[in-house]
């Protein structure tokens, strides 16, 4: 098989021939249709994400499964699936108080090796390793989809997609009448636009220093945008709701400055959600008068707080019903070839979501 392969940070990505190893109990090995370009493979690449080199990226992916290891039951050969960076043992401590994304083992898979070039072992960085034509991945971590569901649109379901739109309907639970403000319009900001509109938010403004990438918020569903580059954009929000603030914001793009923005933002009593994955060492600082008078909420949303048995089957099914619009997230679609290219965007501030075809069912 060949796949896409990252030996160490800021590095390129050339194609390898790499072989799989053997399936082991609880495993499936999957034949990646579609798997899109998410900001957190960037993390990685940059230096901000740790993982475990060599590695093959790509978290966000969907195919059809060729084989399965002893004691797998959910899912057989010729199933089409939707994969989950995170594979859930439902036993631990939080996966029992129904927090599934926080599960302690969900994210040791990332650092077993799934393939060899020559006699290197290659890691599967952040889970699927969908920048290449066929992975192996845990039982927990694919859910079955309906054959007939386009996997280029389930791949997004991975993980932008899921995160953004569940960092509005699952962690800060808005609701219907509410306002809302997304900084930060690439996939998942679109997505969490997209979430809000279906919550009903009566106000959905966006923010973004890329011109293309409000026009897409505008497209997602956002009633207003701002322009980050050009002005105060907390100011901006608080004009638009007449001083006061939204109900909800949602930072969507990983960084000190614009966590503090996204606080800012929130009106007084509301509540303020980070989402997007900044580094360890990026500190974000608030008074502690600001914060008991305030009476702001503050959440960490991982993985928009999803429980992907529950969740990838209604995204799926919002989306064949018209309540999302996934295929307008998609601003390009590339092969393995051209997997540096889109990073190079990404950084660029270029875009919405590139997907990785490399085949149809």
């Amino acid at each position: 098989m060949k796949a896409a392969v990252l030996r160490e940070v800021g590095g390129k990505m050339p194609i390898e021939e790499l072989t799989l190893r053997p399936l082991e109990a609880h495993e499936v090995q999957v034949r990646i249709a579609a798997c899109g370009v998410c900001h957190s493979d960037l993390s990685v690449q940059q230096g901000v994400l740790p993982v475990a080199f060599p590695s093959v990226l790509g978290h966000e992916g969907a195919g059809v499964v060729e084989d399965v290891g002893k004691g797998v039951t959910s899912v057989k050969a010729g199933d089409h699936v939707i994969m989950a960076p995170i594979a859930p043992c439902r036993k631990c401590f939080y996966c029992l108080r129904g927090q599934p994304t926080l599960c302690e083992q969900g994210f040791t898979h990332m650092f077993t090796p799934y393939a060899q070039a020559g006699s290197d072992a290659i890691n599967p960085g952040l889970g699927p390793a969908a920048f290449g034509e066929q992975t192996i991945v845990p039982e927990a971590s694919v859910v079955k989809v309906d054959p007939e569901f386009p996997l280029e649109i389930g791949a997004l379901i991975g993980c932008g997609v899921v995160t953004g739109v569940g960092s509005v309907v699952n962690s800060a639970q808005v609701e219907a009448g509410a306002t809302v403000a997304v900084i930060g319009c690439g996939g998942v900001g679109l997505a969490t636009i997209q979430g809000a509109r279906l919550s009903g938010a009566s106000q959905i403004i966006a923010i973004d220093r890329v011109a293309e990438r409000l026009e897409h918020a505008k497209g997602s569903g956002a009633t207003d945008l701002v322009d980050a580059s050009s002005g105060d954009p907390v100011a901006a929000v608080r004009e638009l709701t007449g001083g006061h603030g939204v109900d909800y914001s949602f930072e969507v793009v990983g960084l000190s400055a614009t966590i503090r923005q996204a606080y800012d933002m929130a009106r007084r009593g509301g509540t303020f959600t980070v989402v997007g994955a900044g580094a360890f060492d990026d500190m974000v600082s608030f008074s502690a008068a600001n914060l008991m008078v305030d009476a702001r909420t503050i959440r960490g949303c991982v993985f928009g707080s999803t429980d992907p048995l529950r969740d990838f089957p209604r995204l799926v099914r919002w989306q064949e019903q018209g309540l999302l619009d996934l295929e307008r997230l998609v601003t390009k679609r590339i092969s393995l070839d051209d997997i540096d290219e889109a990073f190079t965007e990404m950084l660029d501030g270029k875009g919405a979501r590139s997907v990785v075809v490399l085949g149809s069912a």
